[in-house]
């Protein structure tokens, strides 16, 4: 089975959160992005300690078959456990011979209704009620003990363009019960959001489906009914298309292609997780990491020391947060 390398550790610690950091932990789900004749294909879940910047690993996601691979799919927790919730399923296909390019074919085979959890503490997996309707690339949050689950597409050749009924679709998994619901109404955009969390009862968002960050974040206000863009949440840095994070003692800038990003709320701070593929003879990944105070007035950005690993990773899901007591 392959394996992801370690990235290297900051010069400079993270900033802490208001919140002790050490009882969280962001939780992140990859799987190998390119490989050869020997590499296998497999969902793997990460851990990334906000306290000290480590990375270490979690578990596999079970019961798919030989490099198969989930993608698309909702990652959220409730107390000690994540959930994982639908998502497309992919075959990633090996070259077949020597002569090949050495890229792996990606195939889809199917659009997932499953629900799994998965209790972290105890390292035990189960499974749970499926959804009602089949989705992938969706947003998904938890809020009083209930998983929401709006918009995505549900079929495998769904178009760029959305229809109507599926980008107003939402569900309500309410884990007291172990069931879903229609949530009629609740999302009514445009275009269906990328990620929606929840910090202090408020739901954030940090773009849609078609542009990941859109500058800034906007902020679900339940009253109204509405959302607005959250004051101070201003930030161009994650749209540059160039970085010095190029390896070079002359700080010449490069241009680098963001691989990914995802959010993870930890007390106050939303942590923006991205990736970076820096170009050169062999590949290589930097993440950066960047937290949004949303108590703060003013200053209430963040940036953190990156960190530089080899090879390449896909995130295959939006990372999420558990705390343990």
């Amino acid at each position: 089975m392959g394996s992801f390398p370690s990235p290297s550790r900051p010069t400079t610690p993270p900033p802490s959160p208001e919140s002790n950091a050490s009882s969280y932990r962001v939780l992140v789900a990859f799987c190998p992005k390119e490989g050869g004749s020997n590499t296998n294909y497999f969902n793997c879940i990460q851990c990334y300690n906000p306290s000290n910047n480590t990375w270490s690993h979690v578990s596999l996601i079970p019961d798919l078959l030989e490099n198969h691979v989930l993608k698309g799919f909702a990652m959220v927790s409730l107390g000690e456990s994540i959930y994982i919730v639908g998502g497309r399923l992919w075959n990633k296909r090996k070259p077949q011979t020597s002569s090949d390019s050495g890229e792996s074919v990606n195939v889809c085979v199917q659009v997932s209704p499953l629900v799994l959890r998965y209790n972290v503490r105890l390292d035990q997996w189960s499974k749970c009620a499926t959804l009602g309707v089949p989705r992938y690339d969706f947003a998904c949050c938890v809020c009083d003990k209930k998983i929401y689950v709006a918009g995505g597409k549900s079929y495998l050749d769904s178009a760029r363009g959305i229809s109507s009924a599926e980008r107003s679709s939402a569900e309500v998994f309410d884990t007291r019960t172990g069931g879903w619901d229609l949530a009629v109404g609740m999302w009514q955009l445009d275009v269906p959001p990328n990620q929606i969390v929840a910090v202090d009862g408020k739901l954030f968002s940090s773009g849609d489906c078609l542009k990941p960050w859109k500058g800034h974040i906007d902020v679900y206000d339940g009253k109204q009914n509405m959302w607005d863009e959250a004051d101070g949440s201003r930030f161009q840095t994650l749209n540059l298309p160039f970085s010095t994070i190029s390896g070079s003692s002359n700080g010449n800038w490069a241009p680098i292609e963001r691989l990914y990003l995802t959010m993870a709320p930890i007390g106050t701070q939303l942590y923006f997780l991205a990736g970076y593929r820096v170009p050169g003879e062999s590949p290589r990944t930097v993440s950066m990491v960047y937290a949004f105070d949303t108590s703060a007035t003013i200053g209430a950005w963040k940036s953190l020391e990156p960190t530089e690993e080899e090879g390449e990773k896909e995130l295959c899901s939006h990372c999420c947060v558990v705390q343990f007591s």
